[in-house]
Parts: structure tokens; sequence; C-alpha cells
């Protein structure tokens, strides 16, 4: 097809229906088979055929029919006719043909993309419904956490300073209980905290990550171009390390650990790791399968380099500074020598139960947006709300801190000093409930079915909820952290 250049009807192939091929086009005409093909980054859609009242003949389109409308020297908008409907009959020869024709369109180029966008669909009363809900959250859960904290805290804090102006005998027979008595256990560096800082780092960067690529798409409408929301994304990947670098490496000099160049490394490899191991996998079936989703090797190459070259350098960048710049250890307490043993309590303040509960509150404010950017993803609908998506991403946030600020006091509160595990997991475990639901969407809102598809939605769906995981995991982590360090400052210990 040449610019402003008029095509008659031409046959472009010759099909030699033998038994396998008529069979393979009744397969895709039964099940309403559609293919999706692009011209200048705009997306046409033709079915394949069409079948009979009766359900016995089926007949192939054979004609395509291209109006292609140009303004100036831009091609702002496309049309497919499907026509010259032929009966499948085994053994005979079916020409394929198409025609192009050209004409002047007043659609600016900037509005090209109108006509894909589904407004009905993004900004229908339930979206808007379900932002003000989830902000509603927000205001009762932000007060909720003020109003139990300052309330209880202040009381926390009266019969601690009451504790003080008793003598050692009065102190001695006191019931003494609360946060107060684990002040020289609750800096102790979490355990296993090589992967714990790695993942706070990683945590960090695809926080900030999501932050700059929703930022940049409501800016530039990234989803005119196929493919740019994900180079964006990679590139955005790639010049944030520096973020993984500092918070992973700074926590991890915090803690005492000394294997820093250990730490670094994973950090850096543990997203791209996750991401390119689940790719590659679906990426076999999909060269067996001989499928367009199959990504080419100079690709995988390319990837690869990127890791190497780029994220890897700019992480040990950030590492040096995180270190040097906040690697030091100034608790608010001093951490006793001995560990002090954690006193018997009631189920549901176990660190187990707390991470189950921790996820349904952060989940329950984003589930809406996740069912619209699901079928944006998975069902080909364009999406272009983003000013949404960051409003949720604020309320996620402002969420997750808010609970496992309340799930670490309840903790400390029963004097077990193992908030730092907890408070990540509580806040990543709404990505459980995330996977959960892609299940209840793949099997109540797709059609999939299938080795290729399910595997590639299900492979994609654990890295996007690992991923979002590690975020929530990361956020509720910094929030709780500066919530402990805050009540342990106003103390007066011994």
């Amino acid at each position: 097809i040449y610019f402003a250049d008029d095509v008659m009807q031409t046959t472009y192939c010759e099909i030699d229906l033998d038994k396998g091929r008529r069979d393979a086009f009744v397969y895709a005409i039964k099940n309403h088979y559609w293919y999706q093909m692009y011209i200048d980054d705009l997306p046409i859609w033709g079915i394949v055929g069409e079948a009979d009242e009766n359900g016995e003949d089926y007949y192939l389109w054979t004609y395509k029919k291209l109006e292609i409308g140009y303004n100036g020297n831009r091609i702002v908008d496309v049309n497919l006719t499907s026509e010259g409907k032929v009966k499948l009959v085994p053994n005979t020869k079916i020409q394929m043909s198409y025609s192009v024709k050209w004409k002047k369109s007043d659609v600016k180029f900037e509005d090209r993309f109108d006509k894909y966008l589904d407004p009905s669909f993004f900004q229908h009363r339930i979206h808007w419904f379900s932002i003000f809900n989830s902000f509603m959250m927000v205001i009762f859960l932000v007060g909720l956490v003020s109003m139990i904290l300052m309330r209880t805290l202040r009381k926390d804090y009266a019969r601690y300073s009451k504790e003080e102006e008793m003598d050692d005998m009065d102190r001695d027979l006191g019931d003494e209980y609360g946060w107060k008595q684990v002040h020289g256990d609750v800096f102790r560096p979490s355990s296993h905290p090589l992967i714990f800082s790695s993942l706070i780092g990683s945590g960090c960067q695809i926080f900030a990550v999501s932050l700059i690529v929703i930022v940049v798409a409501m800016i530039e409408d990234l989803y005119t171009e196929r493919g740019s929301m994900l180079s964006t994304a990679i590139f955005v990947y790639a010049a944030t390390s520096p973020v993984n670098g500092y918070f992973g490496g700074s926590l991890y000099a915090r803690q005492g650990g000394r294997r820093w160049i250990k730490q670094m490394f994973i950090g850096a490899f543990l997203i791209p790791a996750m991401v390119c191991g689940t790719a590659f996998f679906i990426n076999f079936i999909a060269i067996y399968y001989h499928a367009s989703r199959a990504i080419p090797f100079g690709t995988m190459v390319a990837v690869c380099c990127i890791c190497f070259f780029v994220i890897l350098p700019l992480n040990l960048v950030g590492t040096i500074l995180g270190r040097n710049l906040s690697g030091q250890p100034n608790f608010p307490c001093r951490v006793n020598a001995v560990p002090r043993p954690i006193p018997e309590k009631k189920w549901f303040m176990e660190p187990a139960v707390i991470v189950c509960l921790g996820g349904i509150l952060p989940f329950g404010s984003i589930f809406i947006e996740m069912y619209f950017i699901f079928t944006s993803f998975w069902a080909y609908k364009i999406y272009y709300v983003y000013g949404f998506m960051m409003l949720v991403l604020v309320i996620l946030c402002i969420v997750t801190v808010c609970v496992t600020i309340v799930c670490t006091y309840f903790l400390l509160n029963a004097e077990d000093y193992r908030w730092q595990w907890t408070s990540f997991l509580s806040a990543a475990s709404t990505a459980i409930y995330v996977y959960k639901y892609s299940f209840y969407y793949y099997f109540f809102k797709t059609k999939m079915y299938g080795l290729f598809q399910t595997s590639f939605y299900f492979g994609y769906m654990a890295v996007f909820s690992t991923a979002l995981g590690i975020m929530c995991g990361a956020i509720g982590y910094m929030g709780t952290s500066a919530f402990v360090r805050k009540i342990y400052t106003n103390v007066k210990i011994d």
C-alpha cells in the first residue's frame, strides 16, 4: 500500500482448500474468530467469515476493502469492509483480494484515536462511584487511625510517665505491659536482612516507576503508539535503578549487613529475573504455537544487556550513596544484646493472621480499577483514563500505610517486636487477593482456553501481582518504620 495511491480490486493470494484447511476455517468461523491489523499504528479489525442460519454451510470473506482517510501527509482514519462471501467447499481454490481507496479527511492527526476510545465504558458511573467510594474509605481510615492512635498513644504516654514517677518497689509490683516493654528489641535487625532490604529497595523502585509512567501517560497520550507504554516503562525502570540501590543498600547497612555487594546484585536482578524468567517460559510456548506474541531472540539479548550494562551500574551508584548518606543505625532506642522472649498472645494477634487480614482493605480500595485495567489489557480496549489510575495509586498508598500502622501497633502492644516482616507482608498480601481476583476474571469475564492462552494469562498476572505486592509491601514498611521511630522517640527510656 503506497500513500494516496488507490488500488483497484487485486488478487494477492490463492488458497488451495484441502480438507485440513477447510476444517481450520470452519473452526475459526464457529468460534467467531476475528483478526487485528495495523496501518500507521491505527488498529483495524475484520471477521474471518460467517455461517448460514442452519449452521450447515460456512462462508469465508475473501475481499478486504480498505478506506484510508488522510489529512495533509498524515493518515488519520482507516476502515475495513469485508466482502466477497464464498462458500467453503473442500478441494476448491479460493482467491483472496483487496482494494484501497484514499480520501481526504477533516480529522486532526492528534484526534485520530478518539473513535477507538470508549468513554461509555471507562467513564461509566460505576467507575466514578468506585473512586468516590475508595476516597471515602481513605478519609474514614485516616480519621480512624489518627483517632485510635492519638487517643491510645496519649493514654500510653500518660501511663508510662506515671510509671517513671514511681519508685522501684511500686514499679516492680505494677502491671507493666504494652509496646514500651519491647523498646530494647524493636530496632533489632529483621530476620534475613539481605532478602528483606532487596525487597524494600525493589518495592521503592516499582513505586517510582509507576508514579513516573502514569504522569508521563497523562501528559503524552502513550496509548496512541503501539508498545510505547512498555518502552517507557522499561526505560524508566532502568533509569530509576539508583532508587533501588539507595533504599535497599541503606536499609541493609543500618541492619548491620556485611555482604553489601551480594545484596546489590540481588536487589538489581530481583524484578528483572522474575519478569524475564516468566516471559522466556511463555515465549517457548508461543514459539511452539507459532504465535505472533513470541519475543524475538534479539529483543531478549537487548533486555539482558540493559540489565547488565544499565541497571547494575546505576544500582551500584545508588547503593554506595545509600550506604554513605543514610547507612548509619541512628535508632532512638538501644538494642539489647539478648532478645526478649515473646509472650503468648491471642490467636488474632499472631503475625500470620495479621498478614492475611492486612491486604483486604487495600484490595477493596482498588479492585474496581483492577477490572478496568484487566479489561483494557485482556479485552483489547484502549485504557486512557490515567487520571483515575493516579488517584487509585494515591488511595492505595494511603490505605496501605494506615492499615499496616494499625497492624503494627497491635503487634507491638502484644509485646511482639517482629514488626518488619509483618508490616511488609501484611501490605504485600494485597497481591494474593489481586491474583485470586484474576482467577475470577479469567473464568467469568474472558473466553480464553488452551495451554498458550492460559499460561500467557496466569504467567503475566503472576508477575503483575508480585510486582504490586512488593510495591505495597515497601510502602507499608516505609510508613510503619516512620511511625515506629516516632513513637519510640517520644518515650523517655532509661
